[in-house]
């Protein structure tokens, strides 16, 4: 089957910075991915490209296997929602609603308006009136009843309550396994995501450090707790992402988990074992420098 993007040696410079360095990898069809790194890092500049509306330095671009620039067949499969999506200042909640419709082929209308009343949307005021969080409401209901088979929502949560942000995240993977397609997400809100992911792509200073199925990701990393000495006799040898200490304690948190005999080694020493989270190791991760950590296209 084929990929859904191809990306080989993708790099975007502005004058004498390099937002993204040479990157490359490869989404399938029908999956969710977590596009994640800190501001800065060159997520939403590799989103732009790929919905075309930015224009690579360097490097190769295919989406749906073919080139992206100005071909409907590609463009017309593509939604893009990102967190400071612009409308006309005239433009109204139903405006946008019916511009959405004429603009991606699998829209889904009845939907569309279901979304509306569950994220309270005022469909006859002015989007210039809205609050951030019904903006970004606005967003998402288009970004879902596109139903476009690659869905990409660029910190689609701002301004959202918690209620909201949960509702959202249902309502994505409600759809999603009715409705299978390609979705990105990039967020800042890993914890909160990581159920929904099915692969994670970190980017560091515009280098592809992790790419990962999330369910080997998981548990990737733990944290081993006890006494400084004991600590520092089960780490010796292991890659160690953080150490704390205070006073006789310390804790480390090491990258890749433990075997049975490495579990027993450690209860023997007095120590004790918690999991990371998929934030917490994505911290850890882009905290160091990015320099040997991961592999492109992995």
């Amino acid at each position: 089957m084929t990929n859904i993007v191809e990306v080989t040696g993708l790099t975007k410079s502005y004058g004498k910075i390099t937002a993204v360095d040479h990157v490359s990898f490869t989404m399938e069809p029908n999956k969710i991915y977590g596009l994640l790194g800190r501001n800065g890092a060159g997520k939403t500049t590799i989103m732009h490209m790929i919905s075309v509306q930015q224009f690579a330095t360097s490097g190769e671009l295919k989406v749906f296997g073919e080139e992206p620039f100005e071909n409907s067949r590609v463009l017309n499969q593509i939604c893009f929602i990102k967190e400071s999506q612009k409308y006309p200042d005239t433009f109204r909640v139903i405006d946008v609603i019916e511009v959405a419709k004429s603009l991606y082929p699998n829209w889904d209308d009845d939907y569309a308006h279901a979304l509306v009343e569950d994220f309270r949307l005022p469909l006859k005021r002015k989007i210039k009136k809205l609050s951030r969080g019904m903006l970004s409401s606005v967003g998402i209901v288009v970004g879902l009843a596109s139903r476009a088979p690659l869905t990409i929502f660029d910190e689609p949560y701002l301004g959202l309550d918690a209620v909201a942000r949960v509702l959202f995240y249902d309502r994505l993977l409600e759809d999603y396994a009715e409705y299978p397609r390609t979705v990105i997400l990039s967020t800042h809100l890993i914890d909160e995501v990581s159920r929904l992911l099915e692969h994670v792509m970190v980017i560091d200073q515009g280098k592809l450090i992790l790419n990962e199925d999330a369910d080997a990701l998981r548990g990737r990393a733990c944290t081993v707790s006890g006494l400084a000495t004991a600590v520092d006799s089960f780490t010796r040898g292991r890659e160690v992402l953080e150490r704390t200490a205070i006073g006789a304690a310390a804790s480390a948190t090491l990258l890749g988990a433990p075997n049975e005999r490495e579990r027993k080694e450690a209860e023997a020493l007095g120590l004790t074992f918690t999991p990371v989270s998929m934030q917490q190791l994505i911290i850890h991760l882009t905290r160091i420098p990015s320099a040997g950590k991961g592999t492109e296209g992995a």
